[in-house]
Formats: structure tokens, C-alpha cells, sequence
């Protein structure tokens, strides 16, 4: 079985608002439930590809100074 992670996310949120998004990302955190990891990794690749080359640094100074 064949199954794009990607694609069954990015269909699932198809028309959701902001505050459908914002809940389901703190509810990954909240719960600390390491199936939604893949989701989130989805939405970060939406947010980077979209981002212009200062809020990637930005982003990139906030991941390395978060370890």
C-alpha cells in the first residue's frame, strides 16, 4: 500500500481555519504524541517553502538555539 503522508495531511486540512490549524498544532504539543510528527513536518515544508530567506533565518536561529 502506497499512502503520501503529504498528500493525506494536506487533504485533510483542505479548507480548515486558522483556528482549525492553530488547535490541531498545540493539541500535537499538548499531547506530546509522537504520531503527529509527521503532520508537523508537513506544515513546517508548507512554512519554509513559502518563507523568504530572512524568516528562514530567522527560523534556523530559533531551531539552533532551542538544543
Amino acid at each position: 500500500m502506497n499512502i503520501s503522508i503529504r498528500n493525506h495531511i494536506m487533504s485533510n486540512f483542505k479548507g480548515a481555519s486558522k483556528d482549525d490549524i492553530k488547535e490541531s498544532i498545540e493539541a500535537s504539543f499538548n499531547d506530546k504524541d509522537e504520531i503527529t510528527l509527521p503532520g508537523l513536518g508537513v506544515f513546517f515544508s508548507l512554512v519554509w517553502s513559502k518563507s523568504s530567506l530572512e524568516d528562514k533565518d530567522k527560523m534556523l536561529n530559533i531551531l539552533k538555539d532551542s538544543f
